[in-house]
This record gives C-alpha cells, sequence and structure tokens, in this order.
C-alpha cells in the first residue's frame, strides 16, 4: 500500500505547525504525545524535500507578558518564549531547507493561526501553492486554527491526522468533525 506523502506533487506545501519544545515531552505545555508525531513528521520531510515540495514550519515565538499568558489573564501558562530553548523545534524533527513562519509576536492578541497577520497566504501564493499537508501542535488550537484559515484563503488543505495530536481528545475530535465539514481532508496513514 502507497503511504501518503507519495501523493505529493507539484503545486504543494508541507505545513509543520508548532512543533516546538515547549509543547513536548517535558515542556511547559507539554501535549500528550507529541513527541510521537516527530518520525512521522520527519518521513513527510524526506518525502517533500525528494520531490523539491517546499517545507514550512510555524512556531510560537512569544514576548514576555504575551496576552494568552494566564497572568495576563489569557488561558495558558509561559511557553515558546522568544529566544528561549522551550521556543526551539523538537531535536529529532530533521528541518533541512524549510521557511519559518514566526507568530504570537503581539502584545495585544494571540494569533494560533500560521495565516493571522503573517503574510504566508502571499508567500504561497507567490510560490505557487495551492495545496498544504499538514501536521503539529495542537490538533485542537493552532493547527485547527491555521487549517480553517488557510480553507478560508482558498488553498486545498490535506490534514495529516497520525501528524498531530490535541491538547483535549474530544475537543480534537471536534477539531477534526470542524475541519471535515468546512472542506479540509483528513487523511490517515505515516
Amino acid at each position: 500500500m502507497a503511504e501518503p506523502y507519495e501523493k505529493l506533487q507539484r503545486g504543494d506545501g508541507l505545513l509543520l505547525v508548532d512543533v516546538q519544545r515547549d509543547f513536548c515531552a517535558g515542556g511547559r505545555l507539554a501535549v500528550a504525545g507529541a513527541d510521537e508525531i516527530v518520525p512521522l513528521l520527519n518521513n513527510w520531510i524526506t518525502a517533500a524535500t525528494a520531490k523539491n515540495i517546499p517545507v514550512y514550519a510555524s512556531r510560537d515565538w512569544h514576548p514576555v507578558r504575551h496576552p494568552s499568558f494566564q497572568e495576563q489573564g489569557g488561558k495558558w501558562p509561559p511557553h515558546c518564549l522568544a529566544d528561549s530553548d522551550g521556543a526551539r523545534f523538537h531535536a529529532g524533527l530533521r528541518l533541512q531547507e524549510w521557511l519559518a513562519i514566526t507568530k504570537g509576536v503581539r502584545f495585544d492578541q494571540d494569533q494560533y493561526s500560521v495565516f493571522d497577520q503573517t503574510g504566508f497566504a502571499v508567500q504561497l501564493r507567490r510560490e505557487g501553492v495551492r495545496r498544504l499537508w499538514v501536521g503539529g501542535l495542537a490538533l485542537d488550537v493552532c493547527v485547527f486554527a491555521s487549517v480553517m484559515d488557510g480553507l478560508q484563503e482558498g488553498f486545498a488543505m490535506q490534514l495529516i491526522r497520525q501528524a498531530t495530536r490535541p491538547v483535549n481528545e474530544k475537543d480534537g475530535d471536534e477539531s477534526l468533525d470542524r475541519m471535515a465539514r468546512a472542506g479540509a481532508i483528513i487523511i490517515d496513514g505515516s
């Protein structure tokens, strides 16, 4: 049986959402099972690189006193502080040629989506990308927001189900349902 990443073709891009140390085992906001997705994403990176498909990696890059932090009235404990070890990509992620998209830098709002005021949609169009294959963290937060915004921007969005994990299982299931109803393709396989 063919692996899903064998379907990568011209006009595609691979998007890795926030596979950062603070969201993985031992991090400040660790997502259960996050480390399990790294080998799967590495398979996708290898396949994309072999086919000359662009690879993009988003990252939270929060300033101190970011509005998403509980001390500022937000929902989350401090995480992914700019230039901190926790903001770095997971050490096992084999990023080679890739473009980082930095988000979550504003003092007045959070930016869950890689498309939220980053210019990412413009970059994708400039590079001829029409379809994004997406994995990363967390399924029910930044992955969800990125997939939904990608659809709104007119891109075909393919979620790699095994290469993402939710903060909360119930919210993850609801997010999958909402993404599929909005037009995202949820694919199984490594």
